[in-house]
C-alpha cells in the first residue's frame, strides 16, 4: 500500500515539473537590461552633493566674535599709544582699523585657516563654484578652500572697501558737503554717497532675508565671491556654549539700553524722587538755606523760586526751568511756576 502511494506521488510530481518549463537562457540578461537605467540613476544620485544645513546661529555668532576680537586687539594697541599726545591717534582711526583687519585676514584666510570666530564655531570657507558633483561623497562638507583671487578680492572688499568708505564719510562731514550750495559738485557728491549707502543697506537687508531662508552667505561679499561657510570637521562640537553666548548677548543689549536711557533721565527729578527716602533730609533742608540747593554755593545773583520762595542761583534756576516745564523745587518738591529776584519783581519768562 505504501509503495503504491509513493509511486503515485512521484508520478504526479514529475507531471507537475513537466508543466513548468525552465526559464530561457537569456532571462538574466533581459532583466539586467531592464534594471540598468534605475541602477544608473541611483548611482548618480549617490555621487551628487549631499544637501547640508549649516547653523545660522553659528554663522552669526562667528561674525560677532570676529568683531569682538578686532575690538580687543584695537584696545590693546591703543594702550600702547596712551602716553602720546591726546587725540593724535583719533585722526588715524580708519587706518588703525584697516591695519587690524588686514592682520586678521593675513594670518587666517590668506593661509587657508579660519578666522578666530569661525574657528570657535567650527566653520571654514569653501569655494562653492568648485564643488564637484561627481566622485565619492561622504558628508557633503567636502570641497576646496578659497582660491587666491577670491582671497585677494575678499581683502579688497572687507579691508580696502571699509577703509575708503570711512575716509569718504569723515572727509565729507569735515568739508560739510551737505551744507554747500544746491548745484555745487560737493553737494552732488554728498547725495551720491547717501544713495550708495541707502542702496547698500537695502541690498544687505535683502541678503539677510535670503540668508535666514536658505542659511547660505551671511554677507553680500560672501554671496558675490561664492564663499560659503561650512563645518570644518563633521564630528566637532561647538567650542562656545549657548549659555555663555546668551549671557554675552544679554549683557551687551542691557548696556546699550542703559547708554540710551541714562542721558534722558533728569538727575534733579531722580534726586527729588529719592529725597523722601533719605534719612538726613531735615538736616539738608534746614541747615543750608543760604546755599543754592543745586550747586551748593552761596548765590552771587540770588533768585527765589515761587511760590515756595527758596533761594537759588539765577543760572541754576533758569537752566532747570528751561530744561523742564514741570521743574520742582529741590528743597520742598513743590512745582516752580515763576522766579523772582531776591528783593525784586516776579519773572515769568522762564515758564
Amino acid at each position: 500500500m505504501d509503495r503504491q502511494t509513493l509511486a503515485s506521488s512521484s508520478s504526479s510530481s514529475s507531471s507537475g515539473d513537466s508543466g513548468n518549463p525552465p526559464p530561457p537562457e537569456d532571462a538574466w540578461f533581459t532583466t539586467y537590461l531592464k534594471l540598468l537605467p534605475q541602477w544608473q540613476s541611483l548611482s548618480s544620485t549617490s555621487r551628487a552633493v549631499i544637501p547640508i544645513e549649516i547653523s545660522r546661529v553659528n554663522q552669526v555668532d562667528a561674525a560677532r566674535l570676529d568683531i569682538e576680537m578686532s575690538a580687543m586687539l584695537k584696545e590693546q594697541l591703543v594702550k600702547v599709544f596712551s602716553l602720546m599726545k591726546p587725540g593724535m591717534l583719533f585722526q588715524y582711526e580708519p587706518e588703525l582699523d584697516a591695519f587690524l583687519e588686514f592682520l586678521i585676514w593675513r594670518f587666517s584666510i590668506w593661509v587657508d585657516k579660519p578666522t578666530p570666530g569661525n574657528a570657535l564655531m567650527n566653520l571654514r570657507y569653501r569655494d562653492e563654484r568648485a564643488v564637484e558633483t561627481t566622485g565619492k561623497v561622504r558628508t557633503g562638507l567636502e570641497g576646496p578652500g578659497l582660491t587666491v583671487s577670491q582671497k585677494i578680492w575678499y581683502c579688497i572688499a572687507t579691508v580696502g572697501g571699509q577703509y575708503i568708505w570711512a575716509r569718504l564719510q569723515s572727509f565729507s562731514a569735515f568739508r560739510r558737503w551737505g551744507d554747500t550750495e544746491q548745484r555745487s559738485l560737493a553737494r552732488r557728491s554728498w547725495f551720491l554717497l547717501q544713495r550708495i549707502e541707502g542702496f547698500y543697506k537695502a541690498a544687505s537687508f535683502g541678503n539677510l532675508l535670503v540668508f535666514l531662508l536658505t542659511g547660505r552667505y551671511r554677507s553680500l561679499i560672501e554671496r558675490v565671491l561664492r564663499a560659503r561657510l561650512v563645518y570644518g570637521s563633521p564630528n566637532m562640537n561647538r567650542a562656545v556654549s549657548f549659555e555663555y553666548m546668551n549671557r554675552q548677548l544679554v549683557w551687551n543689549e542691557f548696556s546699550e539700553m542703559l547708554l540710551l536711557l541714562l542721558p534722558l533721565l533728569n538727575s534733579s527729578s531722580v534726586k527729588n524722587f529719592l529725597r523722601p527716602f533719605s534719612k538726613d533730609k531735615s538736616s539738608t533742608s534746614e541747615g543750608h538755606d543760604d546755599l543754592c540747593p543745586i550747586c551748593q554755593t552761596t548765590p552771587t545773583t540770588p533768585f527765589l523760586a515761587l511760590p515756595c520762595q527758596h533761594r537759588y542761583c539765577y543760572y541754576c534756576l533758569r537752566t532747570r526751568c528751561s530744561a523742564s516745564m514741570s521743574f520742582r523745587c529741590s528743597r520742598c518738591n513743590e512745582p516752580v511756576v515763576a522766579m523772582q529776584r531776591h528783593g525784586g519783581y516776579v519773572n515769568n519768562s522762564s515758564r
